[in-house]
């Protein structure tokens, strides 16, 4: 097969789809067009990919071949240059009904790599994970950064420094790599999530768990969520656990926000008076700011500084640290591959898999997702 890697077009995106290493590892059994300057934001060169055995070509070629792999879905001048019957894997957006029937129209057989179930063989693909631990450790940095005082506790000749507050909300991959990068930064870290079964995953980290007690069996069975995910909660628990969360965060030096829930709008977990309520200086990163926001002041793609309080709407976090961002996605892609190629590297697209069954969103002319 002739496996194709254009440039992101998306603005601000830096990552790439192949990498190097995992050119070299394809370039074994099939021929492998890399667009010019495809890998230059992720610091990954030209004379790299070539090495590796790939050939540089321009953006329509990289796009005219039987596997195209992307970060993001193709655009409409994209699409225009795909062939009918290409392959297509890369972060598509599952959730997207319009983007999903363009796909279809251009009879595309397309893989949204995000679709890809919670199951234990699915984590070396999981890309939703590899690219939310990213954004979970550079958040942190992000927080720290327009902190205006230390993270850890100093003693010295001056005085005691006190170490700094950091409350996180929504204990996922994002969550617990925010909870360890804080954590080595000397900070005391609280964590909230509507699942009571991260408990035991904070504590291990050296974190606290804010913990909302249910007051009914329906809350308990809602809070274990489906499929990794957590669910919608009740109400009556939401306001319990915003009386809590807000009382942590009056005294939070910096406050991470990171809950989403697939197909849905961000949950509003920081509400104005909240934010007034905060320290002057205190710090909110709202890792769900593409999403609708966790805090009620966040603007996306805007840093601003609301009560006092700095609220950074980053987007595309991951985006941010590119080198290692693509090295991880690039490999989730090649382990996906293992499983819609046969011995012979040959395409083989076998629907008895339920990595595979659940991943593709479009064939022949139709959207296959539900």
């Amino acid at each position: 097969m002739k496996f194709g890697i254009p440039r992101e077009t998306r603005a601000g995106e830096t990552r790439v789809a192949a990498t190097p290493e995992t050119v070299k590892k394809l370039a074994a059994k099939h021929e492998v067009c890399v667009e010019a300057g495809a890998g230059t934001a992720s610091f990954n060169t030209d004379e790299a990919y070539a090495a590796a055995g790939a050939r540089i070509v321009n953006h329509a070629e990289a796009l005219a071949q039987d596997v195209v792999l992307k970060v993001w879905a193709p655009d409409a001048d994209e699409l225009g240059q795909m062939k009918a019957g290409a392959v297509l894997i890369g972060m598509l957006e599952p959730f997207n009904g319009d983007g999903l029937q363009k796909l279809a129209q251009a009879n595309l057989t397309a893989f949204a790599m995000e679709a890809a179930p919670r199951i234990s063989r699915a984590q070396s693909l999981d890309v939703l994970s590899s690219q939310a631990n990213v954004a979970g450790y550079k958040a942190v940095l992000m927080g720290a950064n327009a902190y205006g005082k230390l993270m850890p506790m100093l003693m010295t000749a001056a005085g005691t420094v006190k170490a700094a507050r950091v409350v996180i909300l929504g204990v996922g991959v994002a969550g617990l790599q925010a909870i360890a990068t804080a954590k080595r930064l000397g900070a005391v870290v609280e964590a909230s999530d509507v699942r009571p079964a991260t408990k035991e995953q904070v504590e291990s980290l050296g974190g606290k768990f804010i913990d909302v007690p249910f007051e009914t069996d329906e809350e308990r069975q809602i809070a274990e969520g489906v499929g990794g995910y957590a669910r919608p909660m009740p109400e009556a628990w939401m306001k319990r656990q915003a009386a809590m969360v807000a009382e942590r965060l009056k005294q939070a030096d910096i406050a991470i926000t990171t809950a989403l829930i697939p197909g849905r709008p961000a949950p509003r977990l920081i509400n104005a008076e909240t934010v007034a309520q905060m320290k002057p200086g205190a710090v909110i990163v709202d890792m769900a700011a593409e999403r609708g926001g966790n805090c009620e002041l966040t603007e996306a793609g805007q840093t601003v500084v609301k009560h006092g309080v700095t609220i950074i709407g980053a987007v595309n976090i991951p985006a941010s640290v590119p080198t290692d961002s693509s090295a991880l996605y690039a490999r989730n892609l090649l382990d996906f591959l293992k499983l819609v190629t046969d011995k012979d590297g040959a395409f083989h697209l076998n629907l008895e898999d339920e990595i595979v069954k659940a991943c593709m969103v479009a064939h022949a002319g139709a959207v296959t997702r539900a």
